[in-house]
């Protein structure tokens, strides 16, 4: 009995005694490691303080450059659209600000806005191509002809463009366009509202970028061939978004919509003013390319990035 407590003495004090170790050698190697940690917290600290900086002063001078611009848009826009009309198409992303912004400066250069159309979710979405492409067909004015394709976009495009557009297609009754626009509405894929008056040139207004949704590019070249459907029904036809991406992207990147014009940034003041030039240059049959990205002119000039052909006036 007295050997079986010894040894279980000696086994806990060996317990102890490692117990002991442990505790005295975390404590001797915390000191430097928490002095790393906090260096190293400090150090994200003075990153995270610097951007928060460079942040609040880009922000600064864009509020800047935006309130100088907003002065000069009078000068800038004068007569590039006088006597025209446009049409505005918004994206479901698209920022009401930004809409009327452009309708305000439309208004500067001389033209006037005879409505605005909002596409839904449902009008871009891959898994309801089949159902539009159906009502397309179905709500068809009489003597308009819609491409030979499959590609939902491009017909939704055929088809708003014969509705709101008054290019050189025949010109469809009130009561058609009124049931068009209601079966569409009803079907989920327009906005509720008044129909839009046609107009002379179509301005698409999109957002901020696809993001990261698992058919955001589908749905960006959608949009992409819905305008550019539009400009083919004779209208001149502009596509702006805030982001680089997305659909200005998509019609940046193909050939057969090279006459369609484009503008990132339209969040700006500076991209909201290309926005309404490259309206008036498209009324002149003139297109382009314009913003921030690479390749892109910041404003509309005296010359077009690419000229391909005037639309009917």
């Amino acid at each position: 009995m007295r050997a079986f407590r010894y040894h279980a003495v000696a086994i806990c004090a060996v317990l102890l005694a490692l117990a002991l170790g442990v505790v005295v050698g975390a404590s001797s190697l915390s000191h430097p490691m928490l002095g790393a940690a906090s260096s190293d917290q400090a150090d994200l600290d003075g990153q995270v303080g610097t951007l928060t900086a460079d942040r609040d002063a880009a922000r600064t001078q864009q509020a800047q450059s935006n309130r100088v611009l907003a002065a000069a848009a009078p000068g800038l826009l004068s007569g590039h659209l006088a006597d025209r009309s446009v049409v505005l198409l918004a994206a479901p992303d698209a920022a009401p600000d930004d809409l009327d912004a452009v309708s305000g400066f439309v208004a500067e250069a001389g033209g006037h806005v005879t409505g605005r159309l909002g596409l839904t979710d449902a009008a871009l979405a891959p898994d309801r191509a089949d159902a539009l492409r159906t009502l397309v067909t179905r709500v068809l004015p009489a003597g308009v002809q819609l491409p030979k394709t499959t590609d939902a976009g491009t017909l939704t495009g055929a088809l708003l463009g014969s509705l709101v557009t008054s290019g050189g297609g025949p010109a469809s009754s009130p009561a058609e366009v009124g049931t068009a626009f209601t079966a569409l509405a009803d079907g989920g894929f327009l906005a509720p509202g008044a129909a839009p008056g046609p107009a002379q040139v179509a301005v698409v207004v999109g957002g901020d970028g696809p993001g990261s949704a698992p058919d955001a590019a589908g749905r960006a070249g959608t949009l992409a061939k819905l305008a550019g459907a539009v400009r083919s029904g004779g209208a001149g036809t502009v596509v702006a978004s805030r982001a680089v991406t997305g659909e200005v992207a998509a019609v940046r990147a193909d050939p057969g919509l090279g006459g369609v014009s484009t503008v990132d940034g339209v969040g700006t003041t500076a991209g909201r003013i290309a926005t309404v030039l490259a309206a008036g240059e498209q009324a002149q049959g003139r297109s382009g390319s314009y913003g921030t990205a690479p390749g892109a002119k910041a404003l509309p000039g005296a010359q077009a990035a690419d000229k391909s052909g005037a639309p009917p006036a």
